[in-house]
């Protein structure tokens, strides 16, 4: 009998959620994709042929439990998101997508066995912290978004616990890389870099622990490959280093050979912006095995280098 490699992926049109469908599909997956109806797919439509995809809204219970229970995937990893853009901040719909969505789809899959099931959560989750950000920290989030997501996590674990099921919550802090949206901070530096024009940034003191995209492809592969110490956990997934605008700036104008300079306090940042953002990551590297293996330099390099490709 074939090994069940069946996968489903929410939110696999966004960032992170595309480059698990195309990571997962590479690997010979059988990848079946949740995605909103109105989703854009440009990150995924060259492999839309490879793929089963689904039109879903989460917020749906009703359509949700059908789709999953028709599909009983080994796998489930669930992505799917909303507010973690500065623009998307109608309070409702982002309590509403991350908190009940995720309650929708995890009772979805009670009545299956399934291998296990993979929660992205947020650094945004901890709060503002002082110091390394480790996941015994008392949760203290101080947006809608981690409100939501922190929420979201905590109802996982509490089934998994209740009814034994594998689940994992893989707490990411600011991937970056391949497919990220234009207007994020790394993306639109390296885009303005190539066109030899100056990026518009706000603050050159912001911080945030960025962690390559394909380092966090491979915590995910990591996680279903070390189930029997993943399950039950929640783990963080950063580069264990802080980093700040200007670092970013810095090293990206290095790499793009060009003497084109930031436009410091051109872009309004509506957020609060703390002085420390940094994972501890001791706990992924002793559960999973797992560490991260590029660089901000090195990391930046292969995204400029797709870029140049486009």
């Amino acid at each position: 009998m074939r090994k069940n490699r069946s996968i489903l992926i929410t939110g696999a049109t966004g960032f992170v959620g595309a480059n698990l469908t195309r990571y997962f599909l590479k690997l010979g997956f059988d990848v079946h994709a949740f995605m909103r109806n109105n989703s854009d797919v440009w990150r995924i439509k060259s492999i839309l042929n490879n793929i089963r995809t689904y039109g879903i809204d989460l917020t749906d219970a009703g359509t949700v439990r059908r789709s999953v229970l028709k599909i009983k995937p080994a796998y489930i990893i669930h992505t799917a998101a909303y507010g973690g853009y500065f623009f998307q901040n109608e309070t409702q719909k982002i309590i509403s997508v991350n908190f009940l969505g995720t309650v929708n789809l995890i009772n979805a899959c009670r009545d299956f066995d399934f291998k296990l099931f993979v929660n992205t959560g947020s650094s945004s989750e901890y709060g503002i912290k002082s110091f390394p950000m480790k996941e015994s920290d008392t949760l203290e989030p101080v947006t809608d978004y981690g409100v939501s997501k922190a929420a979201a996590t905590l109802y996982v674990h509490a089934l998994a616990k209740k009814e034994n099921r594998p689940v994992v919550t893989l707490r990411l802090f600011s991937p970056y890389g391949y497919y990220e949206g234009a207007s994020r901070l790394i993306p639109s530096v390296i885009k303005a870099y190539l066109k030899g024009e100056a990026p518009e940034v706000s603050s050159p003191g912001c911080v945030r622990d960025f962690v390559f995209i394909e380092d966090v492809l491979s915590a995910y592969s990591k996680a279903i490959k070390n189930i029997g110490s993943a399950a039950g956990e929640i783990i963080n997934i950063g580069s264990g280093r802080q980093y700040s605008v200007s670092d970013i700036t810095r090293v990206a104008a290095r790499l793009a050979t060009t003497k084109a300079k930031p436009k410091w306090g051109s872009m309004e940042n509506p957020r609060y912006e703390p002085k420390h953002w940094q994972a501890d990551i001791a706990k992924a590297k002793k559960l999973l095995g797992w560490k991260p293996e590029f660089s901000l330099e090195q990391g930046l390099k292969k995204t400029i280098k797709w870029y140049e490709s486009l």
